[in-house]
């Protein structure tokens, strides 16, 4: 892993400007995650840490939650450095489990729980994880690929394990027969087995872990597409925590939060759950959204804080209950994971004002490579088009593609970033380390984030369009090169390319064009097919929204397939 430097240097911070002495220097305790959480619950025992369908915990009631299921961990034999995989939806479970593992040294592996059977297998393989923790939906893709994995031990999770007593009975007469939890065996068990398993662990628990132990894995595309396990620690974090605190400005211990975004994302994890404990507040924790409800949520939470991605603010716009509803509650609105258009946000932020919320909402910008948001738009200034200004203690700057040389201002080019909230690196890949984290000429490690932007003369960022061919759906990241090789694995494909086309709810979706072997004729029969293929090996969110067979793919002058034109093909004909 590349180590960032800590050289001093000169580098232009118009922003700063907007922020004081003390929120520039941006200071990182060199402890851990969990020892962040720890003084937050020392600060603040009684405050309600997160609240699950009505089941509120305290931060003292959390803390004991957490040494419970660290001694159930040490129980295992999990200790330091080793790795257990969480493939949990936002249940109080994945928070505890979470912190747990952080709290006796090993290293969490964020998966999401409806990845496909080779996604998973490969996941647990890449991080040499030892142990599961897992939601019951995803036992199905789990169960048979076990064997072919270094796991030993399976814990089991229900959603209903943490509900109200009435609430549960009526998830397991409702969606939990759909889910079949396996019976408990030498090496699988449910989560309350597992946590009894650890009753009578005596010894010591401290790892005494510093701010650049590894912390947690999770997984984003690289700048090959394919999947790729980004290592965050401890300082990237805390910095995380403490820098979007600062940034945000408007928020104070006892304030709640709709924990929307999933903990396997890093905008879940490292904001909506880490940041908000951090700062003292209430994490509402929300295992599944559904837009169809969000006045629901609304009305009975009353939170201070939303953020999510732009499809989640649209419902603030065609939900007609909310329509009837005083939202002066809402004290700071975030959206990230993807673009929000000019227009949109107009609509929402007049939306807020109408209905005695006087804030905006507030665009942001990050990747898991930076533990989530490095950018954000200040409380009450706003620059049209802009996503706001770097985070505190963070660098950004604007370079000529694929080299050093930076841009003067208003020019477009590669955004770059560097400071605390930077990965460490991917997981056992060298080459895309070397690719992604580069050190400039300045003397500082500079991340390299494959989007391409410009910056004006005070500092504010604006995002224009991937470097990368990844799509954007729904706020997930979409590889067409790992749904390429899916589709190019079926016997009767000969090859393929994925692009993104508009959608109007998800903004993006993939499209599939496809060339068949000779000796196979296009066909609707043939094309569910190769459907029900991608079905075994790709998330449902990954799957190719519509497919197309051609004779050929067009291609440039030095042989590659031309997707831009295949982009553009279907703008015409989409009338776009």
């Amino acid at each position: 892993m590349k180590k960032k430097q800590s050289t001093k240097t000169e580098v232009k911070t118009p922003w700063l400007q907007f922020y004081s002495e003390v929120e520039e220097k941006l200071e990182v305790p060199n402890y851990s995650l969990y020892e962040h959480l720890r003084r937050t619950a020392l600060k603040y025992p009684e405050y309600i840490a997160y609240d699950y369908f009505g089941v509120k915990r305290q931060f003292k009631d959390l803390m004991m939650e957490i040494e419970t299921c660290a001694k159930a961990f040490k129980s295992y034999g999990i200790g330091v450095g080793d790795v257990v995989t969480l493939c949990m939806p936002n249940t109080p479970e994945a928070v505890i489990a979470f912190y747990a593992l952080n709290r006796i040294g090993a290293i969490s592996n964020m998966i999401h729980p409806k990845s496909a059977e080779n996604e998973i297998k490969y996941y647990l393989n890449v991080s040499e994880s030892t142990m599961l923790i897992t939601i019951d939906i995803s036992w199905d893709n789990i169960k048979n690929i076990l064997k072919d994995t270094k796991v030993r031990q399976t814990v089991v999770v229900s959603p209903k394990d943490s509900m109200p007593t009435l609430l549960g009975i009526g998830y397991l007469l409702t969606q939990g027969r759909k889910s079949k939890i396996p019976r408990s065996s030498g090496h699988l068990c449910n989560w309350r087995e597992f946590l009894y398993h650890g009753k009578y662990y005596a010894q010591e628990l401290d790892a005494n872990l510093d701010g650049d132990a590894y912390a947690s894995i999770l997984y984003s595309g690289g700048t090959t597409g394919s999947p790729k396990g980004i290592v965050l620690t401890n300082r990237n974090f805390n910095a995380e925590a403490i820098a979007s605190f600062t940034a945000v400005a408007t928020l104070h211990a006892g304030d709640t939060a709709l924990a929307i975004l999933p903990i396997f994302h890093c905008f879940g994890l490292g904001i909506c759950i880490h940041t908000v404990l951090s700062f003292g507040g209430t994490s509402i924790l929300l295992p599944q959204f559904n837009a169809k409800t969000f006045d629901k949520l609304l009305a009975k939470h009353r939170p201070n804080v939303i953020l999510g991605v732009p499809t989640l603010f649209e419902a603030l716009l065609t939900n007609d209950n909310i329509a009837k509803m005083d939202l002066s509650f809402l004290k700071c609105i975030i959206s990230g994971g993807d673009s929000l258009s000019i227009s949109a946000k107009k609509k929402i932020d007049a939306f807020l004002r109408e209905h005695g919320a006087n804030i905006q909402v507030r665009e942001g910008y990050g990747l898991t490579e930076s533990t989530s948001a490095v950018c954000l738009t200040p409380p009450s200034i706003y620059r049209e088009g802009s996503i706001g200004i770097p985070y505190p203690g963070s660098y950004m700057k604007i370079v000529k593609p694929n080299t050093h040389e930076e841009l003067p201002y208003g020019e477009i080019g590669e955004m770059v970033v560097s400071g605390p909230t930077v990965m460490l690196g991917y997981l056992n890949d060298v080459n895309e380390t070397n690719h992604a984290l580069q050190e400039h000429e300045d003397g500082l490690v500079w991340l390299h984030t494959g989007d391409l932007g410009m910056m004006d003369e005070d500092g504010f960022v604006y995002f224009k369009q991937r470097l990368k061919r990844m799509i954007v759906s729904s706020g997930y990241n979409l590889y067409p090169q790992y749904i390429e090789n899916v589709i190019d694995s079926h016997p009767a494909v000969l090859t393929s390319t994925v692009i993104g086309i508009e959608h109007p709810y998800k903004i993006q979706v993939a499209k599939a064009f496809i060339v068949l072997k000779k000796g196979f004729e296009p066909s609707e029969e043939l094309k569910a097919d190769i459907y029900e293929h991608c079905k075994k090996n790709l998330a449902k969110y990954s799957l190719p929204y519509e497919m197309e067979f051609r004779e050929s793919l067009p291609k440039t002058l030095v042989g590659k397939v031309a997707y831009m034109q295949l982009m553009e093909e279907e703008k015409e004909k989409r009338g776009v």
